[in-house]
């Protein structure tokens, strides 16, 4: 199968007003897996490197150009996303490699640079046909417009999305990046708000801090990219450490990463389904 593009699945996903899951990619075996759930959920996913992660390896491209490959070479569709690059370089970067969507994050950035730098990234990845997306926030750090406390005001973001000509917007409505508790509250009101103000697609950040039903309630409010990182690297992390644990002899790394690996996929595929069903046929499995 060919690399399916981010903005079909967006568009699909956004017309027929369900979710599609966006997951982080740390490594290898990480993108393996969710390919895999891609493949048992029957679904699409949108895989996603960070500039942390990319940071992390040293450099974008080896990492990069394996992730292309495996989206590639699946049987359902998988597009390949540019995760919070606070670096503009990076995000031409990964246009030029051939992503077929950008996250450029000038959050931390005054408005009127915030749209300036965006407008840069939209215009150069407008002309190779890849979409953007951006976030709209006053509060600098990791969690820029995800702060506890932050929210996005909806004409606000409608002069965002007309001044800078982005084709997604992550919003603040509750949620914050790194969660390990599913405990976060939504503000289902904004996120109708927004949705009704705006004509492109939502990204809810800092979904790993969400639960299953508050997920899907925000789907059904306006929600339609929905990233998730902390939540599955959690299953990835318990399943090698149980491994582990249970025999201190282990040296292959593939004795530990394989169940690693199965157990992210299973999650990341339970969560496709919960996205793109409203919960009909997924469900919760112990976390």
């Amino acid at each position: 199968m060919t690399l399916t593009t981010t903005r079909t699945l967006l568009t699909d996903a956004y017309a027929a007003g369900t979710g599609i899951g966006a997951f982080n990619v740390v490594s290898l075996e990480t993108a393996e897996g969710l390919v895999s759930a891609s493949e048992r959920a029957g679904l699409g996913v949108i895989l996603q490197i960070s500039e942390n992660c990319a940071k992390y390896h040293g450099s974008l491209e080896p990492l990069a150009r394996a992730v292309l490959a495996l989206a590639a070479s699946a049987t359902t569709p998988v597009s390949v996303h540019l995760d919070h690059a606070e670096d503009e370089g990076l995000a031409l970067e990964a246009i030029d490699l051939g992503f077929s969507s950008v996250m450029y994050d000038g959050a931390a950035l005054p408005y009127d640079e915030n749209v300036a730098a965006t407008r840069r990234v939209v215009d150069r990845a407008h002309a190779a046909d890849v979409l953007v997306e951006a976030e709209l926030g006053t509060i600098g750090g990791k969690d820029g417009a995800h702060a506890p406390g932050v929210r996005t005001d909806p004409d606000e973001a409608r002069t965002f999305v007309s001044d800078t000509g982005v084709d997604a917007l992550a919003v603040a409505v509750g949620s914050s990046h790194a969660m390990t508790d599913r405990v976060a509250a939504l503000d289902l009101e904004l996120i109708a708000s927004i949705r009704s103000t705006l004509d492109v697609p939502l990204v809810l950040h800092g979904s790993s801090g969400v639960a299953d039903e508050t997920l899907v309630a925000a789907i059904r409010s306006g929600m339609t990219k929905i990233n998730v990182s902390t939540h599955l690297n959690g299953f990835y992390t318990r399943a090698a450490r149980e491994v582990l644990d249970s025999d201190p002899s282990i040296v292959d790394p593939r004795t530990y990463l394989t169940p690693a690996r199965d157990a992210l996929s299973r999650e990341a595929a339970r969560l496709l389904t919960l996205f793109a069903t409203g919960g009909e046929g997924s469900t919760d499995e112990p976390r």
